[in-house]
């Protein structure tokens, strides 16, 4: 099969558990503020929420986890602490993530960040890296819809001013793969804390050190790679 030299138009990088390794963090926090309001909330809770929006993530806490306050106000606290433990603890890249993102800038191909984070956390995470490293940026509180809806990679894409079948969405969770795949895009799906299952189309990895910039430009052109097959 011959790979347009173009592809992929773009690569969109998840940030929390594909870049870098802060899922115990969100983790801790919903533990800390369930343990403050005299919830149950458990590590295996915290599993469940993982890649969704925020918001989505507060009602949860609240309805399962006993935590008090309005969906802002648990969103504030979670983003408050989360923030709070990489300025202490820093920061950890998964492995090959900023290899990987420093070969496809080399190579000339438009990045985006698209995270559930807001933007005070993502820039600590942008700020260790060379300026202009992500060409745009999608937060969760730019938003309407969060992971899985479509809106942040629709709106990433449109940023970039690129077509999403020519693209790759790189993800760690079930939820951020399911909303670049409602967007359109190509998607490689790298296991972190959750399972991501096998699906016609989806391209799958245990580890980023296996991808590169040939890799993500088969992938683009439709090719599944599925090394966890």
């Amino acid at each position: 099969m011959s790979i347009e030299p173009f592809l992929p138009a773009a690569v969109f990088f998840d940030m929390d558990g594909t870049l870098v390794n802060t899922e115990h963090y969100w983790i801790e926090a919903e533990l800390e503020l369930s343990a403050r309001d005299g919830g149950g909330w458990t590590h295996d809770d915290g599993y469940t929420v993982i890649g969704f929006d925020l918001t989505h993530t507060a009602q949860q806490l609240r309805a399962r986890g006993g935590v008090k306050g309005t969906d802002e106000e648990i969103v504030d606290d979670l983003v408050r602490i989360v923030g709070n433990k990489i300025q202490t603890q820093g920061l950890i890249w998964r492995p090959g993530a900023e290899e990987l993102l420093k070969a496809v800038k080399a190579a000339g191909i438009r990045t985006a960040l698209v995270t559930m984070s807001y933007i005070s956390l993502a820039e600590i995470v942008i700020g260790q890296l060379p300026e202009g490293t992500f060409d745009g940026v999608i937060t969760g509180d730019i938003v309407t819809h969060g992971k899985p809806h479509p809106e942040p990679y629709l709106k990433a894409a449109e940023l970039l001013n690129v077509d999403p079948k020519q693209s790759v969405a790189i993800e760690d969770s079930v939820t951020g793969v399911k909303s670049a795949e409602a967007a359109g895009m190509n998607v490689l799906g790298v296991k972190f804390m959750v399972d991501i299952p096998a699906a016609p189309g989806r391209s799958r990895m245990t580890s980023l050190e296996e991808a590169n910039v040939e890799i993500l430009r088969e992938i683009a052109a439709g090719v599944v790679i599925d090394t966890r097959a």
